[in-house]
């Protein structure tokens, strides 16, 4: 049998409602030529037996389980997957999240007629668990020279401000990711996908691809709404050390330590304003009411659209009243 030209890695975690309908997805591309590596980290559900009975009829599935290390090793479950991984190109799909059926056949064709590229995304939409409503759709609309990292480094000042890449579009020329050493966790971030996109940014040509290539469920449990505040503390330590490491990529540009600040306490706005109605559906309505006012008494006169949403969660958190209710009236996403 011929190697696998895509390694797809799918980390999963309790995903048993939903590891069927990912892995039902890649088996639906168009484009045939790939492996499946799941690594299941140490579920408490039926996560691991729900992939393995997958495997059992698709030897292109290959499923791997560890003891639980957590989302803040997550950097060790990725890159485990990479050291098993024979293809070309590695592609990431994590456990939860789908692919549109030709999602991989845009992007092998792309990556072979450039030889220069490294890393090839596109648009996803957010969609709610069962995935019958879309929340979202994450539009880019920089110019195509930078959405294509040329020249070398173009992207990298968007990436500073936003993480405007779903991982679940992207490919990576494997050659290049083991040449950084794998994917990048650090500042005790939760996450692998925006630190390792901004290393990456510096190595090689994108592609970009304008089309809608996924869906990534969106619901009050996940890690990353769990620490929505935490997590931009640390990206902007994060931010602020690469900055000060790499002075010439941004010699020039409009990036500044002061305006990464001032976009950090933008972002922090939002997040605790997130962080509060997430903590509403929990009924956690002690701590929704701390990020709320945190939302709106911290950071200045920023987003005071945001701030007013905030107000609005306040006061629905001294009730223990259900705000997803008036967000459905209004027409808005609820999150339930």
């Amino acid at each position: 049998m011929n190697k696998p030209l895509v390694s797809i890695i799918t980390p999963t975690y309790n995903h048993e409602k939903y590891i069927s309908d990912c892995i039902l997805s890649v088996i639906s591309q168009t484009y045939e030529n790939w492996e499946m590596i799941i690594v299941d980290d140490g579920s408490t559900d039926k996560t691991y037996e729900i992939a393995r009975s997958f495997a059992e009829n698709d030897q292109r599935i290959k499923v791997f389980t560890q003891q639980n290390v957590g989302i803040f090793r997550l950097a060790e479950t990725y890159n485990f997957a990479l050291s098993v991984a024979q293809g070309k190109y590695i592609a990431i799909l994590e456990g939860d999240d789908v692919w549109v059926s030709e999602k991989l056949s845009f992007q092998v064709e792309a990556l072979e007629k450039n030889e220069n590229a490294v890393f090839c995304y596109g648009q996803a939409y957010s969609v709610s668990q069962d995935l019958s409503e879309i929340h979202s759709t994450n539009e880019i609309t920089y110019p195509i020279e930078k959405l294509n990292n040329r020249p070398i480094g173009s992207i990298t000042g968007l990436l500073m401000f936003s993480n405007f890449i779903p991982a679940l579009t992207v490919i990576i020329r494997k050659e290049t990711l083991l040449k950084l050493g794998g994917f990048i966790q650090t500042h005790h971030l939760p996450l692998v996908d925006w630190t390792t996109w901004i290393y990456l940014s510096l190595q090689g040509e994108f592609v970009f691809i304008p089309q809608l290539l996924g869906k990534w469920r969106m619901y009050p449990y996940q890690i990353t709404k769990t620490y929505t505040a935490e997590l931009y503390e640390n990206i902007y330590r994060f931010l602020v050390a690469f900055y000060h490491e790499h002075p010439d990529t941004f010699a020039g540009t409009e990036v500044s330590e002061a305006k990464l600040r001032d976009n950090f306490f933008r972002l922090l706005v939002v997040a605790y304003s997130r962080s509060g109605r997430y903590k509403l559906i929990r009924k956690d309505f002690k701590n929704a009411r701390k990020d709320y006012v945190s939302s709106i008494f911290r950071f200045g006169f920023r987003k005071l659209d945001w701030k007013l949403r905030s107000l609005v969660g306040l006061i629905f958190s001294f009730f223990h009243a259900d705000i997803e209710k008036l967000a459905k009236m209004l027409g808005r996403i609820s999150y339930k």
